[in-house]
């Protein structure tokens, strides 16, 4: 297999909600597996995901985790993860999905540059920025 990139997010205990979300929002397949189920004896992360992965029709690969209760989370900051394409209908859909019950910066609208683009936070805390060409001549 060549290299990917991913995006890896991390969760303070809502990660299988967010990645059920996100099953939602792009379809595919997605695998959760919690710390107990990989072995970890701390009963007070038992139940959270330590590592979860949605495969989509697109080709999207997206991972999340919950961080363990050792650690102080810390929300997302300064990166979002960014989808783009001429695909409109099927970008316009992520949007209004990812944008529903989120917070909208920018409206999804055409830009100076001839694009239409966006930029939220769903509902989860993850930021996001959603790019459709503009149509070649």
């Amino acid at each position: 297999m060549a290299s990917r990139l991913n995006p890896y997010l991390n969760f303070n205990g809502n990660a299988r909600e967010a990645m059920e979300f996100y099953v939602g929002v792009f379809g595919g397949d997605l695998t959760v597996s919690t710390h107990a189920e990989l072995g970890n004896t701390d009963p007070a992360d038992a139940d959270r995901v330590m590592h979860a992965q949605l495969e989509t029709p697109a080709g999207y690969t997206l991972m999340a985790a919950d961080i363990p209760s050792s650690m102080e989370y810390q929300p997302m900051a300064g990166c979002a993860v960014s989808i783009s394409g001429d695909d409109a209908d099927a970008l316009r859909g992520y949007w209004e999905k990812l944008s529903s019950g989120g917070v909208v910066i920018m409206p999804l609208q055409k830009q100076a540059w001839g694009d239409e683009f966006g930029m939220c936070v769903d509902r989860f805390g993850v930021s996001w920025m959603v790019d459709i060409g503009a149509p070649q001549a």
